[in-house]
């Protein structure tokens, strides 16, 4: 019985966990906004680096928000720079959203931030 409950828990168990860390641990450093060409033509450059700051590898989302001039969000983004691998303490990952964002010319402002924190 001990092992079919054994089994169970594993089984249900999530492949990712929620990490000791928080988003209070990992900070952004360096982010710029580039743009290249005009109009519906327009790439986007949305870089930073994402620097753990816990005392564990862990993993952090980013979320950038495109905004008007009223500060109204018109898009948001999400991703995982270091992808499904933990970033060691006291290192970065790289990051650029911008290709994820479609050309809006209402857009006056990103805010870059963690989203989520995990341990892969």
């Amino acid at each position: 019985m001990k092992t079919l409950f054994a089994a169970a828990v594993l089984l249900l168990a999530p492949v990712a966990s929620h990490a000791a860390c928080s988003a209070a641990d990992f900070s952004i450093e360096g982010f710029k906004m580039k743009a290249t060409g005009n109009g519906a033509g327009q790439r986007l450059s949305l870089a930073g680096q994402l620097v753990n700051h816990c005392k564990e590898p862990a993993a952090a989302q980013v979320r950038i928000e495109a905004k008007d001039a009223s500060g109204k969000v018109l898009q948001t983004k999400q991703a995982w720079p270091a992808g499904t691998a933990n970033i060691s303490p006291g290192q970065t990952a790289d990051f650029d959203l911008g290709r994820l964002f479609r050309y809006e010319s209402d857009v006056q402002d990103f805010t870059v931030s963690v989203a989520d924190v995990r341990t892969w």
